[in-house]
């Protein structure tokens, strides 16, 4: 039962570890976990709502999950120093109740600076939980037991998607997206008094604390800030024609090389990058960062199209994102059971097909389409990232020693979200960017002097027909320009499925590089 942190104990005082407990332990972790990733997709469907309420554009409100990403992602490295300094289990229920506090003040926001300043507490809190948790239970379970551990854990974090999309969108259709936050405080309540009764620092915790690596943490927060800022702010300040960009893409650039060069000099590292000289390890971080570089994508991007394009209801937007998270429910507990039945690398290279098919699905999006019609593809999209979470996680942290383990869930977990929150912000950007460039080649292709062409007659006349009866009085070429906007935005929508599915297409045969750790028995039946 140890924290994200570094320790050099002999495999002896480990096994000797108590875990009489050791379920009631995965459901108190789990409450955790369940909380903060309940927070990430239930605000995902309000974006737009939230948007509106505090007068803010599309990329502006893109900050309330990027800024909790960022901040969760700085969070992570400092977990194992945290936990040696305070106790793991005082700094766990901390990291509970700052998460609980600042879910209450996101709800109380009265402006996006606000609003993005409890965001990035919120973030700060729920950095530690998964790390910890994750480890809690990795060195909780025997080897033979971590391959359902993890599939335990994993169907735990998927509660949160499957319930927040529909929750969420009920809850912004019928009261207000502020309680879409004040939902988490009885969560963390609950989690918080499970924690303190059954989770126990054990005693190869102990050690003297070292010292805090304080310049390579300040390298670590202001190149992944300045990076995300870039993203984020990139598209308003048309990129690199911004002295502003260049200047933030010179600082983020050389915080981060800083940051390596301390990290490998340095005898007491916030972030020990030495585990990375495992090629196994070294390339499920690459891959889980590149994956959730999609996976974030469409979670972002399917209610944004369902509300702007389709016409949905937050609710019924809800509905759509809870089809993706219920797919990758059902796969994650079939990928537990089958991890040692059949190679690993095979399910992840499939899920790695199933995913790519789902979102290429999606890239054929348009604005008549069904529910079913985008439900499906993502449904498909939950089964492959289910397909791969769980044995890319097994695979990677089993191929490390037990005395790396924390760490190593530290730097899996960091680098994890750092690819979500990246994902997020340039699909964000290339979303507005494509939108424009559609929408000057389809003004190109409308002529007020050959409306009388009979295909383009049609469509105004169509159209009209959709808009009802008190449209009517529009003028003719402002309706044009309307619909002109709708179709850019249609198909900036599927330029990014279409990337996204690429990349998924593209990982397939980077699974079988991955070496299988002959330290995983069997599967427990459990």
């Amino acid at each position: 039962m140890a924290a994200a942190s570094k320790i050099s104990t002999p495999v002896a005082s480990l096994d000797s570890t108590p875990v009489t407990n050791k379920w009631l332990i995965a459901v108190a972790v789990m409450l955790a976990t369940i909380m903060e990733v309940l927070d990430t997709t239930i605000a995902n469907v309000a974006l737009l709502h939230i948007r509106g309420s505090l007068s803010a554009d599309v990329d502006e409100a893109a900050w309330v999950l990027t800024s909790y990403i960022v901040s969760n992602a700085i969070v992570i490295p400092l977990t194992g120093w945290c936990g040696s300094y305070f106790g793991r289990k005082r700094f766990f229920n901390f990291c509970i109740l700052l998460f609980t506090f600042s879910s209450f003040m996101c709800g109380c926001s009265v402006n996006l600076p606000m609003l993005v300043f409890f965001r990035i507490l919120q973030g700060a809190g729920g950095g530690a939980l998964m790390p910890m948790s994750q480890a809690i239970l990795m060195e909780t379970f025997p080897p033979e037991e971590q391959a359902t551990a993890m599939s335990v854990w994993g169907t735990g974090m998927m509660v949160g998607p499957v319930l927040g999309p529909i929750v969420g969108g009920w809850i912004t259709d019928n009261y207000s997206w502020r309680w879409i936050f004040y939902i988490n405080v009885p969560i963390g309540i609950i989690a918080f008094l499970m924690v303190a009764v059954f989770v126990a620092d054990p005693g190869y915790l102990r050690r003297a604390v070292k010292r805090i690596d304080w310049w390579g943490l300040g390298y670590l927060a202001l190149g992944i800030g300045t990076i995300q800022i870039l993203l984020d702010k990139g598209e308003r300040l048309d990129w690199f024609d911004s002295t502003a960009i260049k200047v933030m893409a010179v600082v983020g650039t050389f915080s981060i090389i800083l940051f390596i060069f301390q990290e490998l000099r340095t005898k007491e590292p916030i972030v020990d990058l030495s585990v990375l000289k495992n090629r196994t390890f070294a390339i499920g971080v690459t891959f889980m960062a590149i994956v959730m570089f999609g996976m974030y994508g469409t979670m972002v991007l399917i209610p944004l199209y369902c509300q702007t394009n389709a016409g949905y209801t937050p609710l019924l937007a809800g509905y759509v994102m809870t089809t993706q998270s219920l797919g990758s429910f059902l796969s994650i507990i079939v990928a537990g059971r089958l991890f040692n039945k059949i190679d690993p690398r095979y399910m992840i290279a499939a899920g790695c097909v199933v995913s790519g098919y789902g979102v290429w699905q999606m890239a054929h999006f348009d604005a008549q389409i069904g529910f079913w019609g985008i439900a499906g593809p993502g449904f498909l999209r939950g089964v492959g990232t289910g397909m791969i979470f769980i044995p890319m996680t097994t695979l990677s942290l089993s191929a490390v020693s037990r005395e790396q383990m924390g760490t190593a869930s530290g730097l899996f977990n960091m680098v994890r979200t750092v690819g979500g929150s990246v994902g997020i912000a340039i699909l964000v950007a290339m979303l507005s960017s494509h939108s424009q460039i559609h929408q000057a080649y389809l003004n190109n292709d409308i002529n007020p002097l050959t409306l009388g062409n009979w295909e383009q007659t049609q469509a105004v006349t169509g159209y009209l027909a959709q808009m009802g009866p008190g449209n009517h009085q529009m003028p003719l070429m402002a309706m044009l320009y309307q619909e002109i906007q709708h179709q850019a935005s249609i198909m900036a929508f599927l330029d990014d499925f279409r990337i996204i599915a690429y990349i998924f297409f593209a990982l397939t045969p980077v699974a079988f590089i991955m070496k299988r750790s002959k330290r995983i028995g069997p599967v427990s039946a459990h």
